[in-house]
């Protein structure tokens, strides 16, 4: 049985990961993001997301665009630059070379 404290220390490294992903994927704002993410393993709270946005932001891996909203105030959708391209790319590579490596240990 999978216990989420048990592999919470795997799961916070892997959050800017999949932070880079779902952003990757489409324009998204933060509420979007924490949805999303709620449906899987990186389920996390604002507290969280947020500072690690900002973060991000500052690293210039993510920019964020004001957009007016049809349902409430203007949303801040976040996108990746180049630079947050480059680096969705260079861990999706070490990704791949980690899990062959466990695969080749595990024989």
């Amino acid at each position: 049985m999978i216990h989420d404290e048990q592999f919470s220390g795997i799961r916070k490294g892997l959050l800017e990961f999949a932070l880079l992903s779902l952003i990757g994927a489409n324009r998204v704002y933060a509420a979007d993001i924490l949805t999303r993410l709620g449906r899987t393993p990186f389920a996390t709270q604002e507290g969280t997301l947020y500072p690690l946005l900002s973060r991000m932001r500052r690293d210039e891996v993510v920019q964020y665009e004001w957009v007016e909203s049809d349902a409430g105030p203007p949303r801040k959708y976040y996108s990746l630059t180049e630079k947050g391209r480059a680096r969705l790319e260079d861990l999706g590579v070490y990704w791949r070379l980690l899990t062959t490596t466990l695969e080749q240990l595990g024989r």
